[in-house]
Formats: C-alpha cells, structure tokens, sequence
C-alpha cells in the first residue's frame, strides 16, 4: 500500500514539475516574441549620389585590330646561296635598301660576255650602216646586223634582270620583322627573308552593327585606345566602310586610317574604337555600381524620407525600374527612371530591400571615371 502511494506521488511530482518548467517557457517565448516584435534593425550603410543631368555625347564603340597599310613577307624570286645580310631584324629601311643579295658570279660573267657581244654587234652595225650608205651592201645585210645586234642588247638586259631578282631590295619603306635567312644558307624560289610593315600611317578595322550604317560615313573622326599603351589615345578618320554586310553577324566592317609616327601601334593589335556622332542629348549619369541589372529589368535604389509602422519617418529607400544607356567606363547614361535632383544609393544595393532604413556615409565612394585604370587587370 505505502509503495502504490509513493508511485502515486512521485508520477504527480513529476507532472507538477512538466507543467512549471512549460509555464516558464511559454513566458520566455511569449517574451522574445514580444522584444523581437520591437525590434528595429540598424541602418544599412550605404554611398549616395545626387542624380543631375549631363551633356552626353553618343558615341559607336567596337573592338578593332591593325593592320598594316602596306605588309609583305619579303621572299625570294630566284634560287641561290646568301652571300650578304645587309639588314638586322627590326631596322627601319627605305625603298630600294638593299637587303639580301644571292651569289651571282656566273651571272656577272654572263654580263660580261654579253656585253662583250653586244659592243660587237654594235660596231658591225656601225659598219653595215656606212656600206649601206655608199650603196656597197644591200638593205638584207643591214637588217641581219640590226638584228643580230637587239638580240645581244636583249640578252644583256636579260643577265641584268636575273641579277636584279637576284638582288633583294625593300619593295617599300617600313619596319622590318625578324630576318628569316643566314650567310651561306641555300634558298629556294619563294624563300621567307623577312616581313616588311609601313606602320605610318596605320589601318584599325572594326565591325559595327547595321543599325549603325547610317550613322558612320567616311571622314568621321575616330579615336583608339589600345592595351598596353593606357594612357595614349589616338585619333584617326574613317576612310572606308565595307559595301557588303557579313551575313553571319549582320555586321559592317569599318576601316580607319591613324597616324602612327613613333610606331607604337603595331599589326596584328587588339585596340578600342570610339566613333563620336554629331547629336547630343542631356541625361542622368550614375555609376555603373548604382545599378542591379536583372533578366526581368534593371533596377536602381532611390534614397526617400518614409514613415514606419510606428508613425516615425526615417531614411530608406524605393527601388525603382530604370532604362540604362550607353556606358562609359564606370558611368552609365539613365534613359529612364530617374529625375534630376534624386538621390540614389552608389554602393550597397547588394543588400537593399524595399523600405529599408539606411544610413548614408560618403567618406569613400566608388569610381566614376569614363577612363578608369584598374589596378588589377
């Protein structure tokens, strides 16, 4: 009986103390849920700037490449063996230099009997002329030796032609690449010597969409940056644009013409084209990091003065649907969405909602340069 008792007890002691530690849970709970209802999370930090409208002028971008506007391969025309190197790799050479000249022993001596022969037939021309005159010899005679002597002068230009292809000149003045030839080194007909390139003035050719085409004409102004020369900008004029459209990427291809005087753009380069057109027109510009570009559209955050549930007003912001333009470097036109004079959150939109109290600090703000220079690139 007293152990049915003690059961009774402690299985009531127990619930007694189930019961107590839930009533205590149930008011901590209902306590957190009560502070968190008032809870006002901090402001997010965030860079602003006030949006105002700019001149802008529009401009046709476009990754080009150079090219020569006069390159060969300087190759031989006739067999023989290197007997002179008169350049080195990338010497700047007039018209006419010479630069490699092949043995031509057997063919000076060929001159020389040529030659030889020709001073022959001249002299019995001469000869034949004078019988001709005194009546002595008939007019047969004299055409066989006027005959026999356009022969010999014509063998004589014919030796001198074979030294001439022999002879290697630069066909044109320019830059020489890297000599492919050596004293001594037998070469056949066709044989690399070495590339020649007229590098002033030099052609940028570029591709743009057909939309463009009438908007570029030849004579428009162009400018060119290249990589590795930041800091240099060229300036040239469009001399053609193509007459036919590439079927595959309904692209024009454009071909401007650049002064290059200190050679530093070289064939075979990867540059930035800009074409500026002649309209302009005013818009807001902002940083390219003041945009959240999405698939469904591209967004901005407007900084506004807004009330909260409490009745208190604070800073937060609106996110607001732009139509963005041309880009700059770090600036990107708004076509619409933004009104002059609106303040628009630069930096930290990755962690803006709609309504969310912010607070702005613009102790340090992002780039917005149309000619940035990364330091890591």
């Amino acid at each position: 009986m007293k152990k049915a008792v003690v059961i009774v007890v402690a299985f009531l002691a127990g619930v007694a103390i189930v019961f107590a530690l839930g009533g205590i849970k149930f008011f901590q709970v209902r306590k957190a849920i009560a502070e968190h209802a008032n809870f006002s999370p901090p402001p997010e930090s965030v860079t602003s700037v006030v949006a105002k409208e700019e001149e802008w002028v529009p401009s046709l971008r476009a990754v080009g490449s150079t090219a020569a506007v006069q390159g060969v391969t300087v190759s031989t025309d006739e067999p023989g063996i290197v007997q002179k190197i008169a350049f080195e790799s990338g010497h700047t050479v007039k018209e006419g230099d010479l630069l490699v000249q092949l043995e031509v022993s057997q063919e000076l001596a060929q001159l020389r009997s040529a030659e030889a022969q020709m001073r022959l037939a001249q002299a019995n021309l001469a000869r034949q002329e004078n019988l001709l005159k005194s009546r002595v010899s008939s007019e047969a005679d004299y055409d066989s030796v006027k005959a026999q002597f356009d022969q010999a002068v014509a063998r004589v230009e014919e030796v001198k032609a074979l030294i001439n292809k022999k002879t290697i000149r630069a066909p044109f003045g320019g830059v020489l690449g890297i000599r492919a030839v050596n004293l001594g080194q037998y070469l056949q007909s066709g044989a690399q010597v070495a590339p020649l390139q007229s590098l002033d003035p030099i052609y940028v050719n570029f591709w743009l969409p057909q939309q463009n085409l009438g908007q570029i004409a030849a004579g428009q102004a162009v400018r060119v940056r290249a990589d590795g020369l930041p800091d240099l900008e060229f300036e040239g004029k469009i001399n053609a644009v193509d007459s036919v459209i590439d079927e595959a990427t309904r692209n024009v291809r454009v071909q401007a013409t650049l002064a290059n005087p200190k050679a530093l753009l070289r064939p075979g380069m990867f540059v930035n084209t800009e074409v500026p057109l002649s309209e302009t027109s005013n818009h807001v510009v902002l940083p390219a990091t003041a945009i959240q570009y999405a698939p469904y559209g591209d967004t901005v955050y407007i900084v506004e003065e807004m009330k909260g549930p409490d009745g208190k007003t604070y800073r937060g912001v609106r996110q607001q649907v732009v139509k963005v333009g041309e880009s700059r470097g770090d600036r990107v036109a708004i076509l619409s969405g933004v009104k002059s004079g609106e303040e628009v959150v630069t930096s930290g939109v990755f962690k803006l909602r709609p309504g969310v109290h912010v607070q702005v600090n613009n102790s340090i703000l992002p780039e917005n340069s149309e000619s940035p220079t990364p330091e890591d690139t």
